[in-house]
C-alpha cells in the first residue's frame, strides 16, 4: 500500500513537471491583463497584425501590467526564422517582455518532411505543443486572440 502511494506521488510530481514544462508562465506577477496571440499562418499581413497588436497592448498598458505571449505553430513558425523581415520588431517586443513561442512538434514535422531542421531566432521560446501551450495559458487566465 505504501509503495503504491509512493508511486502515485512520484507520478503526480512528474505529471505536474510535464505541465510546467509545457506552460511556464511569464515572470509578470503584477500583470492585470494576459493575452495569448495565436499565429498559425505564414501570411506576412497576419504576422504584421500580430506584431501590431502586441505593440499596441504595450502602448496602452504599462508593459509590467500586461502579459503578452505569441504562440506560433504550423506555418506560423516562419515569423521566428532568422531571415524573417520582422525579426527586429520581434526582438524589440521580446526586449519589452513579450514572449514568442515556437512549436517543436511543427519543427519536428518540417524536419521529417524536408530533412532539414528549421532554425529560429534565439529570442524564441520552444514549447513542445503550440496548441497545448495556448490551452494551458487560457486555463491560467489568458485571453486568446487570433488576429
Amino acid at each position: 500500500m505504501a509503495r503504491a502511494f509512493g508511486f502515485a506521488v512520484i507520478a503526480a510530481t512528474f505529471a505536474s513537471l510535464a505541465r510546467a514544462e509545457q506552460a511556464p508562465l511569464p515572470d509578470k506577477p503584477f500583470a492585470e491583463h494576459r493575452i495569448v496571440l495565436q499565429l498559425s499562418d505564414n501570411d506576412p499581413k497576419k504576422q504584421g497584425l500580430v506584431i501590431s497588436v502586441a505593440n499596441n497592448l504595450l502602448k496602452l498598458y504599462d508593459p509590467d501590467k500586461v502579459a503578452v505571449e505569441v504562440v506560433t505553430f504550423g506555418p506560423g513558425i516562419e515569423l521566428l526564422s532568422p531571415g524573417n523581415s520582422n525579426r527586429k520588431l520581434v526582438e524589440s517586443l521580446v526586449a519589452q517582455g513579450v514572449r514568442f513561442d515556437v512549436c517543436l512538434n511543427t519543427v519536428d514535422s518540417v524536419e521529417r518532411d524536408t530533412g532539414k531542421r528549421p532554425e529560429f531566432i534565439a529570442a524564441a521560446t520552444p514549447v513542445q505543443v503550440g496548441v497545448g501551450q495556448i490551452l494551458s495559458l487560457t486555463e491560467n487566465g489568458y485571453t486568446l486572440v487570433r488576429p
